[in-house]
């Protein structure tokens, strides 16, 4: 514990390190409905079926490819206030990771001539996010270090250079993402780039 005539000043430091990601995961939903429930998984077995043979025919391992949801609803209509059943809606949901981020329109575009009708969820990552994290950690340690420096020049005092306490507060935001079509008709997407920030509070005697 610090002893009471020990003074403290506490800064905050911040850094960011931008990079392009490599690797996109998408979500692909195969819907069907039909009157009878037995039919309408018979049909959407078959499309998703086909959708992951076209996928695998574009060199996505069969290991890139995870089932993330299987539901199964009754839908009925309201006419007049009274409850019509209409049939059984049946959603199959895989999530596909994509190593050769360049190849994520022509992923989409192929499970959509394939049987998929729902496209959502599209996220990027960064392969060595990790060790762009520690860059960013170090810059900001340095940031915060700086701060010390320069109040305690202002003030005519000295700054310990060896902190007494670092607290690393971590904030990862979720990247952005757009998509669009082009007059081929093909989906053009553009990951842009992420920013890996770190945030640091730091505590010096002085």
């Amino acid at each position: 514990m610090l002893k009471y005539e020990q003074r403290i000043m506490s800064v905050t430091g911040t850094a960011a390190v931008s990079a392009e990601p490599d690797i996109a995961t998408v979500e692909l939903q195969v819907v069907t409905e039909n009157m009878t429930l037995s039919d309408a998984q018979r049909e959407n077995n078959q499309r998703m079926n086909q959708v992951i043979q076209a996928l695998l025919n574009i060199e996505i391992s069969q290991e890139k490819i995870q089932t993330t949801a299987y539901n199964i609803y009754p839908m009925y209509d309201y006419v007049d206030g009274v409850q019509q059943f209409r049939g059984y809606e049946v959603t199959h949901a895989i999530e596909v990771t994509i190593e050769n981020i360049n190849q994520t329109g022509n992923v989409i575009d192929t499970a959509v001539k394939n049987g998929v009708n729902r496209v959502s969820d599209i996220q990027f990552t960064i392969s060595d996010w990790d060790e762009i994290y520690q860059q960013s950690l170090s810059m900001a340690l340095r940031n915060a270090y700086a701060k010390a420096q320069t109040l305690a020049a202002t003030m005519k005092l000295t700054v310990m250079p060896i902190p007494v306490q670092i607290d690393e507060q971590i904030n990862e935001d979720p990247a952005a993402y757009k998509t669009y079509a082009t007059a081929e008709s093909s989906t053009n997407i553009q990951p842009g780039q992420m920013e890996i920030a770190a945030h640091v509070e730091v505590k010096y005697l002085f």
